[in-house]
């Protein structure tokens, strides 16, 4: 006789698997900052760390496999995905690393499943649903910018964020200003139609977005990855409520098995 199973029980009890894209240190060689690791156990998850393929039916069995997507941070982005040449300004890039990731989250979004971005993450994001970034904030946006690659500690909240009110970032964080960490030159401009700003610093640049018709798809410019070990309560929250999300999608898969 098969017992009834309880939702709400299953998703107590089973951790979500948690899917983390890996960025480049040479051609040859990936990798991953231990903080997105220690950020997805402490907030409950088990991590995964996939390298960079371009086989779309490998890219599904990746997909298979796990209940949320984080989507780390990195190097810079090729413009060409958005139709632009290359800035003079344009970092180091990884085409292959752009590729997967952008098959990556639109697979995810195509199964609701939850998406937690991180700044190169962030853009990636809006670049895969058909939006736009600049390839160097310094040098594209004709005002004066902060500091957005901070020279302090990466766990240092170096600048404030105004967080759009009645946002899912402010649903989860209870705040409307806080202070985060920074590391980029890049940063998105125009928003694809399926996502909208829910952060900017005080000098306009995007520094939150969100989607605007699934569960739980977030991006940050900063990285909170790096502030959870320091138990900045943003961060903790941020993490924790992407863990919560990355548990639905487990319920629906694993209840009748």
């Amino acid at each position: 006789m098969n017992k009834r199973v309880d939702r709400k029980g299953v998703e107590d009890i089973m951790k979500p698997v948690i899917g983390i894209t890996s960025s480049y240190l040479d051609e040859r060689t990936l990798q991953t900052s231990y903080d997105n690791v220690d950020s997805i156990v402490k907030a409950g998850g088990i991590p995964l760390v996939f390298p960079n393929i371009t086989k779309v039916e490998d890219i599904d069995t990746y997909v298979s496999q796990f209940d949320g997507l984080l989507v780390t941070g990195g190097g810079d982005i090729d413009p060409t995905l958005f139709k632009e040449e290359p800035h003079q300004k344009l970092g180091l890039i990884h085409p292959n690393r752009d590729e997967f990731e952008t098959i990556l989250i639109r697979k995810c979004m195509e199964q609701d499943k939850a998406i937690l971005a991180i700044c190169r993450g962030c853009q990636i994001l809006n670049i895969a649903c058909g939006g736009d970034m600049y390839q160097d904030i310094y040098s594209q946006i004709d005002k004066r910018l902060l500091q957005h690659s901070q020279q302090a500690p990466r766990s240092h909240a170096s600048h404030y964020i105004n967080v759009s009110k009645g946002s899912l970032l402010h649903k989860i964080t209870d705040l409307s200003s806080y202070k985060v960490n920074s590391y980029h030159h890049q940063a998105n401009r125009e928003m694809a139609a399926n996502l909208k700003v829910s952060a900017r610093a005080s000098d306009q640049v995007i520094e939150a977005i969100e989607g605007t018709d699934h569960s739980f798809v977030v991006g940050v410019q900063w990285h909170p990855e790096c502030m959870t070990g320091t138990e900045d309560l943003p961060s903790v929250k941020l993490f924790t409520a992407f863990i919560e999300a990355s548990k639905k999608g487990l319920t629906k898969t694993k209840l009748d098995e």
